[in-house]
């Protein structure tokens, strides 16, 4: 029985590894008839061709290393449906295996919307059967989100309910204008937030605020999300409206030069040893701490404090 199993898991691997071979092929054909001259004229250089709910640039130049994730459904305030949430998986595990990847800026192209959660049109005409199946696979692409092995970090310019707040709780910042709304509002629906909320909410702000704004389904401000801890840092909106963005560059800008293999690995020390008593966790530390000795990475600091000029690192 146990063959059964790991041969079903193994064959069902493989067929959505092909099944997203086959996608990026289409998408890569696509960029290459449209978009070859344009892609030399962007100021960062676009890793998938721009699509209509969901693109990614790999940003170049002082920013080089970032990774920014946009959301575009205009006119679905970028709600979450099957088309988008396909785009965002294979985003997420395309970058989970590059390593010129080092920090992730999540972020909306539609002026004073991050995400407004399910597609609630696309969810009215889904089959009973078919909703417990999709609400799953949401979950798992948030945890795939939060397993990310570089930094990610939410810029909140417009408002995140729902689903659009639990994509900014999977990530390990988030950052926000004053004045967003926020809220996990699901309890309205007579439903409870299934991608993660009730876990990742209660991990960042304590379980009584946590039950507090779940059971109350209450929408608030930036500010009020800054005063409970559930985003780092606040900002003023700008005439622009891209404030949160712009600070979120400026924090990546912060990561990018420090080692990025230990930045990765303070990661995975911190995440896995909080679900943990301290000495697994302080076990889990030393077992971290031991994949950076044999670095080139290391042994570049070493030389650059010594030398006193600023560390080289290649990931390595």
């Amino acid at each position: 029985m146990a063959n059964v199993f790991w041969l079903s898991r193994i064959s069902r691997h493989v067929l959505a590894s092909s099944k997203r071979i086959s996608t990026q092929k289409a998408f890569n054909d696509y960029g290459i008839c449209c978009n070859r001259y344009a892609q030399r004229c962007l100021s960062s250089v676009r890793s998938e061709v721009v699509k209509d709910e969901f693109y990614v640039d790999r940003l170049s130049g002082d920013h080089q290393g970032i990774a920014v994730f946009t959301f575009n459904r205009p006119k679905a305030k970028n709600a979450l449906g099957k088309q988008a949430c396909e785009q965002i998986r294979y985003a997420v595990e395309d970058v989970r295996h590059d390593k010129s990847v080092r920090v992730v800026i999540l972020r909306s192209a539609v002026p004073k919307i991050f995400c407004a959660g399910a597609d609630l049109k696309e969810r009215l005409q889904m089959p009973p059967e078919e909703v417990g199946p999709f609400v799953s696979g949401l979950r798992a692409m948030l945890t795939g989100i939060a397993a990310l092995p570089m930094p990610t970090i939410a810029a909140l310019d417009g408002a995140a309910l729902g689903g659009g707040l639990e994509i900014a709780l999977a990530c390990d910042f988030r950052l926000a204008a004053s004045d967003v709304k926020l809220g996990l509002v699901e309890t309205r629906l007579a439903i409870i937030p299934g991608a993660g909320g009730t876990q990742r909410l209660t991990r960042i702000v304590g379980i009584a605020q946590a039950k507090r704004l779940i059971f109350s389904a209450k929408i608030f401000n930036g500010e009020e999300a800054g005063k409970i801890g559930l985003v780092e840092e606040v900002v003023e909106q700008t005439t622009e409206g891209d404030a949160a963005y712009h600070a979120a560059l400026a924090f990546a800008e912060q990561i990018l030069p420090q080692g990025p293999l230990a930045v990765r690995m303070a990661k995975a020390a911190i995440n896995t040893g909080i679900e943990t008593e301290i000495a697994t966790g302080l076990a889990l530390e030393e077992a971290y701490y031991a994949q950076v000795i044999p670095t080139k990475d290391r042994m570049e600091g070493l030389k650059a404090f010594a030398e006193k000029r600023k560390p080289v690192y290649t990931g390595n």
